[in-house]
């Protein structure tokens, strides 16, 4: 049986910026229980009193990435070089049994100056190159069926801290910012000690910005 805690923590996951508040403290404990008070009273199928819901706000364990806030923002003020490259192309391919193949043929003949990032997925493999090597590209993989492409775009990439990975909320940290931002992100690469981010070129100075502000915090 679901109790009035269970409701009010399942209904903060879904809303992690709501979550961060009020783990920090900025929001009003009595106004977000009224706010909460019908989401609550429908998932018990009853009506539950705001006073209850408070209480259940109170004595919420926030996740371990807020509790260890101290901790990330020192990560945060270690984010290494920022490199921006601009006028990219990103091609989406279905995966088959020669497309190996095609991508080994294509690399041989790629400037190694250019831009290059490689993915692979279950199902389709996406290439971002320079607009230089677009015609490479398409020679290259004439025989492959293309999904999608799309130009005009830039890469802001980020070099982490050495022990990234053991940190929890990193990445969160800096999806949260492009988030509150309103930046969309077309794709995202990244290594063990390095973040790529694909945006339009429009918006590559906001997203610069967003980036430097995270080790300003």
């Amino acid at each position: 049986m679901k109790t009035i805690a269970a409701c009010v923590e399942e209904i903060l996951i879904k809303q992690p910026f709501l979550e961060e508040a009020l783990f920090r403290e900025i929001i009003n404990f009595s106004a977000l229980s009224e706010e909460l008070q019908a989401s609550v009273s429908k998932m018990l199928g009853k009506p539950v009193k705001t006073g209850a819901i408070m209480m259940a706000l109170r004595r919420y364990a926030p996740p371990v990435h807020l509790r260890q806030s101290h901790q990330l923002k020192a990560v945060l003020k270690q984010l290494g070089d920022i490199t921006v490259r601009s006028n990219l192309v990103d091609f989406t391919f279905q995966n088959s049994d020669t497309l190996i193949k095609s991508h080994s043929d294509v690399m041989a003949n790629l400037d190694t100056k250019s831009f290059y990032g490689f993915s692979r997925g279950i199902y389709e493999s996406n290439i971002v190159v320079s607009a230089s090597g677009r015609r490479t590209i398409l020679e290259g993989f004439k025989n492959e069926k293309i999904i999608d492409s799309q130009d005009n775009l830039s890469a802001i990439s980020i070099r982490l801290p050495k022990n990234n990975s053991r940190i929890s909320g990193l990445y969160y940290q800096i999806f949260k910012r492009f988030a509150w931002e309103g930046i969309s992100l077309y794709e995202v690469i990244s290594t063990t000690n390095e973040f790529t981010v694909l945006i339009e070129n429009h918006l590559v100075d906001q997203a610069f910005s967003a980036i430097k502000n995270l080790n300003a915090a």
